[in-house]
């Protein structure tokens, strides 16, 4: 054994560097972002490795610009959020607790609609909207942006509320909660783990969204960041620190929530996987 003991640590300072480099080559994207944002007067071709000071007038300027683009993504991705925990929440729970015949076969469906490409959703989605008024609004990139996340959402929330004691949902029915209140007071506080993680995935697959963003939307009226930075490129295509700087700020929100919401999400997509 005294012969083979060196052989441990060596192995897991391979492993932290070899992780290392996974990790300096996933991160060397999002820090050549930052540095040309930095850098908002050398050309895409002429910017350093290490910016020579911090010019923020990229960031000033991509602000003034897309600062209203902004806004609009959080405002449509706080609204998917809502529809989207508000549908799933109840369907996940009516998957998991009432024995409908078929539920197996509802869930198998449920992840099938994520392998549908977008567009054509978003063409079918196009007919529909411009019948019932909800091109160019709100609204109508709320619910196409909430069903981008509804099938996880369903998913994931009915693994973790399978895994709640039957014991505890009849404790409260035997107190004479009836079911809608046993969903509310009990199986939801229960599930906050894996709410918190549906409702951050729903946020980023609609921050992230561009596909229904550029096919619901014919106006500036309702322009989401993703599509403000699309057309930003065009009629800045020379400016590239401007570009990366708004690019930089579209990252800065999903990667704050990651942040803080990290320990919910591990919680949240292991806490069904044992029951």
């Amino acid at each position: 054994m005294a012969v083979h003991a060196p052989t441990a640590p060596r192995r897991r300072w391979g492993s932290t560097v070899a992780g290392l480099l996974v990790l300096a080559v996933m991160l060397f994207p999002l820090y050549w972002m930052l540095n040309t944002a930095l850098q908002p007067d050398s050309g895409l071709l002429q910017v350093g490795p290490v910016p020579s000071g911090i010019d923020l007038s990229g960031f000033t300027k991509a602000l003034t610009d897309q600062g209203g683009n902004l806004l609009t993504s959080l405002l449509v991705s706080a609204g998917a959020v809502a529809v989207c925990l508000a549908i799933a929440a109840p369907a996940a729970y009516g998957l998991a607790r009432f024995g409908l015949r078929g539920s197996r076969t509802i869930v198998f469906g449920t992840l099938i609609t994520q392998m549908v490409p977008g567009i054509v959703i978003a063409n079918a989605l196009y007919s529909s909207y411009v019948d019932l008024g909800l091109v160019n609004s709100y609204a109508g990139l709320m619910l196409a942006d909430a069903s981008l996340g509804i099938p996880f959402s369903i998913v994931l929330m009915r693994s973790f509320m399978v895994s709640i004691p039957g014991e505890v949902i009849e404790a409260a029915e035997i107190d004479g909660a009836g079911p809608v209140r046993v969903f509310l007071r009990v199986v939801l506080p229960m599930s906050r783990n894996a709410l918190i993680t549906s409702g951050l995935f729903a946020f980023l697959f609609a921050w992230s969204d561009f596909m229904f963003a550029l096919t619901l939307n014919t106006t500036d009226d309702v322009k989401p960041v993703t599509l403000g930075i699309y057309q930003y490129i065009g009629a800045h295509v020379g400016d590239w620190g401007s570009v990366m700087a708004a690019a930089v700020l579209s990252a800065v929100p999903a990667a704050v929530l990651l942040v803080l919401a990290q320990k919910y999400i591990a919680a949240g997509i292991t806490g069904g996987s044992v029951k």
